[in-house]
């Protein structure tokens, strides 16, 4: 399969190309999801007998829960080719032209991000999802002329993290939306177990059942779990992961049971701690830490209000008592105060 590859930084070449090495190639390796698969096992069925190419397909859901996945084994289920494209790098119609004139019939262009494509670059898209066309337009003003282009029949798969970021226009373009959702502790212990017999690296059930439970319900963070505590298995045992060694290379990670790791935690304190549970604003607590509201936002949040360790309200952020225990606080010092006075 050709892909087009995706331009960025070091590290995120890098984080893709350690994803790649892991992702299964046919909808019947995934793990999880079961829903999900079997209605693109129908979507794809149907297209296969009518000798079709697949309806542009549009992914949903957190980061890191398989999107990129499904869009690269779908390709592979219908033995064609495939290119990557970013969202945020498409900044004009011009850098979309590459991709919808080289895509060949039946092939797909994935691309990611899609909620932050620009609009200009989004309504030139609008006719070849369609009609398979797009329209060039040529010279300026009353000299400009628009030349009309047909494209192979191809299919779209755009992936998101904010569908509510996604037009109504661009979004209704897409006959299949899925919506992927966090997987559970038996489905991430099975990822893994297979994601550790492609790396050739042994663990016990016991010690894959503690990646799973310490990785967010997400199986990216559980790959990259897995990554550390082998390379950890390889520098100070025998390569062999057991309960015991993984234990010890999630708390020299700063990872806790909870799977919280040091700047989630530090998150908790400085709210309790600094502003007494809250409520406080996110840009309060954002200077405090010295950490930008899109941090907060987007990487620490999520995973503790998921959780409950906190909760959102109009005036602000709130610690919850669940947020305190965890952290070993009493969520109510003034009580105890109180008593003790009686």
């Amino acid at each position: 399969m050709v892909r087009e590859p995706v331009f960025g930084g070091d590290d995120h070449v890098e984080q893709r190309e350690w994803d790649d090495q892991l992702r299964p190639q046919r909808l019947d390796e995934v793990i999880g999801q079961r829903d999900v698969v079997e209605r693109l096992k129908i979507v794809l069925d149907a297209a296969q007998k009518r000798g079709e190419p697949l309806g542009h397909i549009l992914f949903d859901g957190p980061p890191g829960l398989g999107k990129t996945t499904f869009a690269t084994v779908l390709p592979h289920e219908m033995e064609t080719t495939c290119q990557i494209a970013s969202g945020p790098a498409l900044k004009a119609p011009k850098d979309l032209l590459p991709y919808l004139t080289n895509a060949s019939e039946g092939s797909v262009l994935f691309i990611d991000e899609i909620h932050r494509l620009p609009r200009a670059a989004e309504e030139f898209i609008y006719p070849a999802m369609e009609d398979f066309r797009i329209d060039i337009v040529l010279g300026e003003g009353v000299n400009a002329r628009t030349l009309n282009l047909r494209l192979k029949q191809f299919t779209l798969i755009g992936a998101t993290t904010r569908s509510g970021m996604l037009s109504a226009p661009l979004r209704d373009r897409f006959q299949t939306r899925e919506h992927l959702d966090f997987y559970s502790s038996e489905e991430l212990a099975e990822i893994v177990h297979r994601s550790a017999r492609k790396l050739a690296t042994p663990i016990s059930d016991d010690a894959a059942v503690e990646l799973a439970r310490r990785s967010r319900s997400t199986p990216r963070i559980a790959n990259s779990r897995l990554r550390w505590v082998r390379d950890f298995a390889t520098s100070k045992a025998d390569g062999r992961i057991t309960i015991a060694l993984a234990h010890e290379a999630l708390a020299m990670q700063g990872v806790d049971a909870a799977g919280l790791d040091q700047q989630d935690r530090r998150y908790l304190d400085t709210l309790i701690r600094v502003f007494s549970g809250g409520p406080a604003g996110v840009e309060a607590i954002a200077h405090t830490m010295n950490l930008t509201v899109d941090t907060l936002c987007d990487e620490v949040e999520p995973y503790l209000l998921r959780r409950e360790f906190i909760v959102r309200t109009p005036r602000g952020r709130v610690a919850t008592e669940s947020g305190y225990h965890h952290l070993g606080r009493d969520p109510h010092p003034q009580d105890n105060a109180q008593n003790t006075l009686f």
